[in-house]
């Protein structure tokens, strides 16, 4: 009862209309029904492919808290709306997903182990509380907050657990979970808070922290009743942070963090002493974001990578000895985790009696720790790595089951998910942002990868299998898979945004933000052709289809332009004097809001079939008058009601970002728009006559439209997927991959990457289609296999490209590492000015050498004048 109860929402509360669906216009199934039938037949017939997750190689590593042991081999952690349970002995994953749809807002585990909680989002969201190892919901906790919980946690003795939302109400609830009853509920802060936990020594004291603020809490028995009466921690002269980490004492103090490193012993609702370490300088170098009593011991975990050992006994019983307030205290042990690491929290199990902790790190990666100190004590071990933050862009092998990503973290990752693990990682001095495969036109191996970066530069990688190469003396520790840097050029003074190889292989399109598009040579060193200005920078580049009969570019660029323009012919550049191609024919689209305009006409509509109604409704009240046999007298007319205005037509002035667009048939594209004009699918066409306005001027309007939210899009098979802008999965049935407004009413959903933040970067199916994955601005990336009646599972394998003949004898190529380095355009001018500059230096030099010649002979002639008598000497004048 209780699992059909998640999936139904409360019939009691209605739903704000945003968040409504036309469920009437869709079909829309639910995941588990899905994996549990082959497949779907939509009411027209068509089959639905159906998506099954295989696996998650991300992790929401800035997510709170989002690090949970179940036991000594089961971590817990949220990827997107899943929740992922990942035995560490087999490495094998097992999911949970959203029960809502609407995401997972907090996880906490309870002090058994027996049950784990997950604090949801979504409208007024659910806490449902899970049993282990069965993951059956045991309990589900309603009312708690408006939008998504931002923290829970059980007591020491599991009776009772606390949870806290955040924007826009904060709501502090404790719950008796068991009974699903609220206890006691209160307005936490007006700002977000970070963290609610129960006092281990008085369960009925609890402290919240947050933006700017820590308060204290006591369930109080008043003449009303039991209620929560908060204190606010006043800072005095310590400056106000934000506070992340903090314990509280056995006695009743607690220490909490600070922004700047400092540690903040608060005694009844006042600061007591700030404690720093001798020389004053800071704890941690960094925020401190979690504190941990452990053993009689203060645990400090920092945002520097350093976990530190301090004196439980001397930091309770610190107190101010001047005007500063701080007093100096050393550590008794530390750890430095590793370089570039950024602990958030840890967490401790005991596995065979020794005690063994998991930590989170920000950076993307999750670490084993030893803490015991000793001369036996472990080195760090990381255990997974992952992208941190935004993951920028994706590509998919074009001959076997690999794919790669990257991200402003400045890694390149390769991934074989078949096997679903991560292969191979290359590092640079700059981030990625765009990403993409060489066909296999261009590479028949599938072992080139183009990867574009923030400073302009674009990378051509090689990835192959390093067994494959003569054995090396010395070398050690061979991968299945390796990356190898072939070539660098730098095209661009900004951030590259798009990559793309013409159709058949012989030329590399590259677009940035600094509104260039450069034209790339493909041979075994990519050679420069030149470059083309746009009137905006560059959101995407696609070239035409073989179905198609020229070869032609689509640019999109986000300021609301699109272009088109034909392949560059190769020429000689020995005596041009810029790589600018000016002579290139352009056709130009300048996209003019049409969506006021729609929703005028359907505003109109709507009107009119209102009237309709209205008087067939009249009408149909007259017959049944008439058969009853009742006269009706003649109504008088009416006088006519004042209708409300039609809303006018509005253009923004700011355009619409284009977010992506494809060719639909030569000189015809369908755009997706952010901002005023999301919402549909423009179906937009160059015009024929290339008149001579100019492209800021020209207002052009697409000639069809489809209703449908911003998105970014790939096909397979007779599919259409789209990733959406809420992180949502979409699979669109076509008909001959023809797109019309019939076609894309119905389509099956599936919420995957966060709803909040989880925009799909990008989406696609395997060189195959037999598999689906997506990367999102989360930080996580998801496989899935596309199901379909003749597709029968049989065993797939991928193969890593073997290395290239005498690969291991070439040196290693260059790279750019300075982000100041000359573009290559920049680099042509910089040499022709050096060669003027050269010119007019040795003209220089030989106006020097006459004018030394000539004064030499100017002295030889006075000094003849001076040998003259005197009344044969010529005056200086």
């Amino acid at each position: 009862e209780q699992e059909e109860d998640i999936e139904k929402p409360l019939e009691a509360e209605k739903k704000p209309e945003k968040l409504e669906k036309k469920i009437s216009e869709t079909f829309f199934y639910n995941y588990e029904d899905l994996c549990s039938q082959p497949f779907v037949t939509s009411d027209s017939g068509i089959p639905i492919y159906l998506l099954s997750l295989i696996h998650s190689f991300g992790y929401d590593c800035t997510k709170r808290a989002n690090l949970q042991l179940l036991d000594s081999k089961t971590l817990l952690y949220v990827a997107g709306n899943q929740l992922v349970l990942l035995d560490l002995k087999t490495k094998q994953q097992s999911y949970l997903r959203s029960s809502s749809g609407g995401g997972i807002g907090v996880i906490t585990v309870h002090p058994s182990k027996q049950y784990f909680a997950i604090g949801e989002k979504g409208w007024k969201p659910n806490i449902i509380i899970y049993e282990y190892p069965s993951l059956k919901p045991y309990r589900i906790l309603r009312g708690g907050t408006e939008e998504a919980y931002a923290f829970a946690d059980f007591n020491n003795h599991g009776t009772l657990l606390a949870s806290v939302g955040s924007s826009p109400d904060y709501m502090l609830t404790i719950w008796d979970w068991k009974q699903e009853k609220i206890v006691l509920r209160s307005k936490a802060f007006s700002q977000d808070v970070y963290k609610v936990t129960f006092s281990p020594e008085n369960e009925e004291q609890l402290t919240t922290s947050g933006s700017g603020h820590i308060k204290f809490w006591k369930m109080a028995l008043t003449f009303t009743g039991l209620k929560l009466q908060g204190a606010l921690g006043r800072f005095g002269k310590t400056a106000v942070t934000d506070i992340v980490g903090y314990v509280e004492l056995p006695d009743g103090k607690v220490i909490s963090g600070s922004e700047w490193g400092n540690l903040l012993l608060w005694e009844g609702g006042l600061i007591k002493v700030e404690l720093c370490r001798t020389g004053h300088r800071p704890c941690h170098n960094g925020p401190v974001n979690q504190l941990i009593l452990d053993e009689g011991e203060l645990v400090t975990v920092g945002g520097d990578g350093y976990i530190r050992v301090w004196d439980f006994e001397t930091i309770d019983a610190a107190d101010s000895v001047d005007d500063t307030g701080l007093l100096e205290i050393e550590h008794m042990n530390e750890l430095l985790v590793g370089k570039n690491v950024n602990l958030s929290s840890i967490v401790k199990i005991h596995d065979l009696g020794l005690p063994i902790w998991y930590a989170q790190d920000a950076n993307g990666a999750i670490w084993k720790l030893d803490l015991r100190f000793s001369n036996v004590t472990h080195d760090p071990e990381c255990l997974f790595t992952f992208h941190s933050g935004k993951i920028e862009a994706m590509a998919v092998s074009p001959v076997t089951y690999l794919m790669a990503t990257t991200a402003l973290d400045h890694s390149v990752r390769v991934y074989d998910f078949i096997d679903n693990c991560h292969l191979a990682e290359i590092k640079f001095k700059q981030g990625g942002t765009a990403l993409m495969w060489a066909p296999r036109v261009v590479n028949p191996k599938g072992g080139l990868i183009a990867a574009g970066f923030e400073d302009g530069v674009v990378r051509i990688i090689e990835v192959y299998d390093p067994r494959g190469l003569a054995i090396v003396a010395g070398r050690t520790n061979v991968g299945n898979a390796e990356m190898r840097l072939k070539q660098a050029f730098k095209p661009h003074t900004a951030a590259v945004t798009a990559l793309a190889y013409e159709r058949n292989g012989e030329m590399l399109a590259t677009g940035s933000s600094d509104k260039t598009v450069f034209f790339f040579a493909v041979e075994d060193k990519y050679e420069p052709i030149g470059y083309i200005c746009v009137p905006g920078p560059v959101q995407a580049l696609q070239w035409s289809p073989p179905s198609h009969a020229d070869s032609m570019l689509l640019v999109l660029c986000e300021n609301g332009f699109a272009l088109q323009v034909p392949s560059p012919i190769l020429r000689e550049q020995d005596t041009v004097t810029t790589y600018e191609i000016k002579d290139l024919p352009t056709q130009y689209f300048h996209f003019c809001s049409i969506k006021s305009r729609i929703k005028r006409e359907e505003e109109i509509e709507r009107r009119e079939k209102k009237k309709q109604e209205e008087e067939k409704a009249r009408l149909a009240w007259i017959k049944k008058q008439q058969d009853m046999g009742i006269e009706i007298e003649e109504e008088p007319e009416a006088e006519p009601v004042e209708e409300e205005p039609l809303p006018p037509i509005y253009i923004p002035k700011e355009p619409s970002p284009i977010v992506c667009g494809f060719y639909s048939a030569p000189g015809k594209f369908w755009l997706s728009l952010g901002g005023y004009d999301s919402g549909y699918l423009y179906h937009c066409a160059f015009s024929q006559v290339q008149d001579h306005i100019s492209p800021e001027s020209r207002q052009d309007e697409p000639f069809d439209v489809i209703p449908m939210e911003t998105f970014v899009y790939s096909t397979s098979k007779l599919l259409m997927f789209c990733g959406m802008k809420d992180g949502a999965v979409r699979v669109y049935p076509l008909q001959d991959k023809d797109l019309s407004a019939d076609m894309m009413n119905g389509y099956w959903s599936f919420n995957i990457h966060d709803n909040d933040y989880g925009q799909i970067q990008a989406i696609y199916s395997s060189y195959d289609d037999r598999f689906l994955v997506t990367c999102g601005a989360d930080s996580n990336i998801f496989t899935f296999s596309i199901l379909s009646p003749e597709d029968i599972q049989r065993e797939l394998k991928a193969k890593v490209p073997s290395p290239r003949g005498g690969l291991e004898k070439e040196k290693a190529a260059e790279d750019i590492e300075d982000p100041g380095a000359f573009s290559i355009e920049n680099a042509r001018r910089k040499k022709e000015y050096d060669e003027i500059m050269k010119a007019a230096e040795a003209q220089k030099n030989k106006k020097r050498q006459e004018l030394i010649t000539l004064r030499h002979e100017f002295h030889c002639l006075l000094q003849k004048n001076m040998e003259l008598p005197k009344h044969m000497q010529l005056h200086r004048e």
